[in-house]
């Protein structure tokens, strides 16, 4: 179903990819070069925090939370975003390359990627899941869990000659309003959960969810990505033991001989 890209060393890439129809210009002035990726915590609604690390980023990921991974334009011209989870392409569902099936994105835009691509109308939602219930494990992938990554290509110069819609993005749904009972549902399904509280976090195949797409012509401007963006995702208690997140403070250095030096006074 899906047309893929095919890399030939003559000449730029021209490839028919997948349009996400939820379009919207993008709020705010965050400084970004090509493109800007954040994770959302679907269950907490919040946009998940960047912590940088000898060089890396790094995000708190919770076990069970559904996730999106978004991603904004910050250019004047249409971007193709190849979208990794775990090193498989989140839209062919391939151990992943540049060179692959990704999403385009319209000028000053962003759009939500809220799971693996199953078909033009669904995707099944990503969560934090442990290693073995990660799709990357179940399809006999799992050596690169715990990173996503989004190669940006930018579009070859040429004469305008697609159509295409906007749609504004969906408003919070009834989806993200199940999202936390779903969490709570694939808690209870994983009775050895608390044995495996140190181990790395992947990323699960959930619950299928409507997310409507199109199929349009993208022409590479270059057969290399124009920017990469990597993002890694742990456990909080993992993240403290790499040195990424501080440890927890105390709020009294407890004394073992807190009352002051005297004698015993009368009653």
């Amino acid at each position: 179903m899906f047309r893929t890209a095919h890399c030939t060393a003559s000449r730029a890439l021209a490839t028919a990819l997948l349009v996400v129809t939820a379009f919207q210009p993008a709020a705010g002035s965050d400084a970004c070069s090509l493109g800007r990726v954040d994770l959302y915590d679907r269950n907490d609604r919040e946009a998940l925090e960047n912590y940088r690390h000898d060089g890396k980023m790094y995000v708190i990921g919770t076990p069970g939370h559904e996730y999106a991974v978004r991603i904004r334009n910050c250019t004047g011209g249409r971007l193709l975003a190849v979208v990794s989870v775990d090193g498989v392409n989140a839209v062919t569902g391939e151990t992943a390359s540049p060179g692959q099936s990704g999403y385009v994105i319209e000028p000053g835009g962003y759009v939500n990627i809220q799971g693996w691509r199953k078909d033009l109308e669904r995707t099944a939602a990503f969560y934090f899941s442990d290693p073995g219930d990660s799709y990357a494990s179940r399809t006999g992938r799992p050596d690169d869990l715990g990173v996503i990554g989004v190669a940006f290509f930018r579009e070859r110069e040429r004469p305008a000659r697609y159509a295409y819609e906007n749609h504004a993005p969906e408003a919070a749904s009834s989806a993200d309003a199940t999202a936390k009972q779903g969490a709570a549902e694939r808690r209870e399904q994983s009775p050895a959960r608390a044995a495996v509280m140190n181990a790395p976090l992947g990323t699960g195949h959930g619950r299928r969810e409507h997310s409507p797409v199109e199929q349009v012509e993208f022409e590479r401007a270059s057969a290399s990505p124009d920017q990469r963006i990597v993002l890694r995702y742990d456990r909080r208690e993992n993240l403290v033991a790499m040195g990424v997140l501080p440890p927890a403070t105390r709020w009294h250095e407890p004394d073992p001989f807190p009352a002051t030096l005297g004698f015993v006074p009368d009653p």
